[in-house]
C-alpha cells in the first residue's frame, strides 16, 4: 500500500498549541524537513511558547518569525516547501483565508490540510453555537476547494489524552465522574500522538488526495459507562457518577455568553447524539479511515491511554473544549 512519497518539505501553522506541537514531532519523526511559521518573540511572549520553540529548534525543525498580513514573506516561505498544515484554534480559523491566498500566488503547494481536527463538519447537525464555529472551518473548506488548492481533510472527533484528563481527571473534584446524557453512546476518540502521525501520512499519501481522512479507530470507540468501568477497575477506585442531562445542555448551550456556550454544544454532540461514530451516508467514496489507511501504525488503544495516565497523571486541562 502506498504511503509517504518521498520526504515531502512540510509547513506547519500553529505549529506551537495543542494539536501542532504533535503535527510538528511527527512530521521531524517521519523523516520530512519541517518548517514552522510563528509570531515574532517578544517580552509578552509566554516562557512555554518560547520553550516549545527552542525544543523544535534542538530536533531540526525550521523557525520562521512572521505574521500572515506579511503577504510577501508568507509567499516566500510557501515555495520552499511541499505541504501546508494548518492547526490554528477556533479563533483562528478564518485567518487560514490569509494562508489560502498565499498559496495560490506561490502555486506550488502539493497538499493543503486546514485545520479541521473534530467532527465531519459538514455531516453533523450540532447545536446552533457550535454549529457557527464549524461554518467558519466549512468556509475555509470551499475556499481551497475554489482556488484548486490539493487538499486533505483530516478529521479527529474527540482527542483521546484531552477528554480522558477532562472526563476521569476532573480537578475541580476528583472524587467524582460527570455522565453527559445516558452514558450509553458510543464515542470516537483518537490518541494525539496518533493523530500528529495520521495527518502527516495523509498529507503525503496520494491516495487522499481531495478526499476526507477520518480518524475513528475501531478500538476507541466507547460508550461513557464502559470508559468509567475500564477507569475505575485500573485505578481499584469507586467514583460517584452525577448525570446532567441532555436538556440541562440543550438549557447551558442556549443561556451562556459565547463562548462558554460552545463547551455543552460539542458534549451533546458527542455524548448525546453520538455525532463522531455516525455512519457517512453516500461518503465511502470520500471519506477514509486513518487506521484501515496505515494498518501498520500502531495506534494507541483507550485502554492504553489510560495505563499512560495512571503512569504520567495528566496536569489541569487549560482550554474548555469538552
Amino acid at each position: 500500500m502506498a504511503e509517504e512519497s518521498g520526504a515531502s518539505k512540510v509547513l506547519v501553522f500553529g505549529g506551537t498549541g495543542y494539536i501542532g506541537s504533535y503535527v510538528v514531532k511527527a512530521s521531524v519523526s517521519l523523516g520530512h524537513p519541517t518548517y514552522v511559521y510563528s509570531r515574532d518573540l517578544t517580552p509578552e511572549t509566554p516562557p512555554p511558547k518560547k520553550e516549545i520553540l527552542q525544543h523544535f529548534e534542538s530536533i531540526g525543525v525550521s523557525i520562521v518569525y512572521g505574521t500572515l498580513e506579511e503577504q510577501e514573506k508568507l509567499v516566500g516561505v510557501l515555495r520552499q516547501v511541499d505541504v501546508v498544515i494548518c492547526t490554528f484554534a477556533f479563533p483562528q480559523v478564518l485567518d487560514q483565508l490569509k494562508i489560502i491566498d498565499a498559496i495560490k500566488i506561490a502555486g506550488n503547494i502539493k497538499r493543503f490540510i486546514p485545520a479541521d481536527f473534530g467532527l465531519e463538519e459538514e455531516r453533523v447537525k450540532p447545536l446552533k453555537p457550535f454549529q457557527e464555529l464549524l461554518n467558519k472551518k466549512s468556509e475555509v473548506r470551499r475556499a481551497a476547494k475554489e482556488a484548486g488548492i490539493p487538499y486533505t481533510f483530516v478529521s479527529a472527533n474527540f482527542l483521546g489524552a484531552y477528554f480522558m484528563n477532562k472526563r476521569l481527571c476532573p480537578h475541580e473534584n476528583p472524587d467524582q465522574l460527570v455522565i453527559f446524557g445516558s452514558g450509553d453512546v458510543k464515542v470516537a476518540y483518537v490518541y494525539e500522538e496518533d493523530l500528529g502521525a495520521y495527518t502527516v501520512k495523509a498529507a503525503n499519501d496520494p491516495r487522499t488526495l481531495n478526499r476526507i481522512v477520518n480518524c475513528r479507530p475501531r478500538a476507541n470507540i466507547i460508550t461513557t459507562h464502559e470508559l468509567f468501568a475500564l477507569w475505575e477497575k485500573k485505578t481499584g477506585r469507586t467514583f460517584k457518577k452525577v448525570y446532567v442531562t441532555a436538556e440541562e445542555l440543550v438549557k447551558l448551550a442556549e443561556t451562556l455568553p459565547s463562548p462558554q456556550n460552545v463547551g455543552p454544544c460539542i458534549r451533546h454532540a458527542a455524548y448525546v447524539k453520538g455525532e463522531s461514530v455516525i455512519d457517512f451516508e453516500g461518503g465511502e467514496e470520500e471519506i477514509l479511515e486513518a487506521s484501515q489507511l496505515y494498518p501498520d501504525h500502531k495506534y494507541t488503544t483507550i485502554d492504553e491511554l489510560l495505563d499512560i495516565m495512571l503512569v504520567n497523571p495528566p496536569k489541569p486541562a487549560s482550554t474548555a473544549m469538552g
